[in-house]
């Protein structure tokens, strides 16, 4: 069996930060919850358009209640270009919009495009702000579905950025399975398959590929390879407090 590892793959550079930061924490002060930069940087974006009255309209998954809360007034989700359409708000109302982090480019562009076309004055944030690690592992899934017969995406059920590269498989017409870890790895599935893919969600460890990958030898002989993909030298530095600690 031969078996490709999509790259980039994984954790993306704020999850490698914000796990550095936590066992930090962990060893001075005991467990708190930290937030990645980006994920601040959102809140931030949307507290200012509601108290100069716009209203804010994010688009993002149901998953995005820490978002919703951290801002001080009413905030419509939407998910798509028809519920943009469906919106209980006249043309000319002052609106603003700002983008759940872990939508990639492509997942966003068809909403953002639809936005002006309904609203005649509307705010929105750079483009760059919209989080590159989804981006990038959703196009080397791409690149992997042409490749492959089956592809496996280490994650958890709930995440759904994992889910989207699942998506991205399956729409490809690769069949294409979400997988926790090793002990979840269903033999039926590469039942048929000589080439095999593997991907990772941008909160899943490396470890979990790897433990996937050692229930494939169970399997069978697996002969593994990386693919060449986009190069990430993005690195967040810690803030001075926790480089210091």
């Amino acid at each position: 069996m031969e078996v490709y590892l999509a790259q980039p793959r994984g954790f993306c550079a704020g999850g490698v930060r914000a796990i550095e930061i936590v066992e930090r924490a962990l060893e001075k002060y005991g467990p708190p919850v930290d937030v990645r930069h980006a994920v601040t940087k959102v809140h931030d974006q949307g507290k200012p358009t509601v108290t100069k009255g716009r209203t804010l309209i994010l688009i993002g998954h149901p998953e995005v209640e820490g978002t919703m809360g951290q801002i001080p007034a009413p905030v419509l989700l939407i998910q798509s270009v028809e519920e943009v359409n469906a919106l209980a708000l006249p043309a000319d109302e002052p609106v603003a919009y700002i983008t759940q982090i872990t939508l990639s480019v492509d997942e966003t562009k068809d909403i953002i495009s639809a936005l002006p076309a309904r609203f005649t004055d509307i705010q929105g944030p750079d483009i760059r702000d919209i989080c590159y690690a989804t981006q990038n592992r959703q196009s080397a899934v791409r690149d992997l579905s042409k490749l492959v017969d089956v592809i496996l995406v280490v994650g958890a059920a709930n995440s759904s950025n994992s889910n989207r590269l699942r998506e991205i498989g399956t729409e490809a017409g690769v069949a294409s399975y979400m997988i926790a870890d090793g002990s979840k790895l269903n033999p039926e599935w590469l039942e048929h398959a000589r080439t095999v893919g593997v991907t990772a969600g941008a909160s899943a460890p490396e470890v979990l590929v790897d433990d996937v990958i050692e229930a494939m030898r169970r399997i069978g002989p697996a002969k593994v390879q990386v693919l060449p993909g986009r190069e990430e030298n993005i690195e967040f530095r810690l803030s001075a407090r926790w480089a210091a600690s």
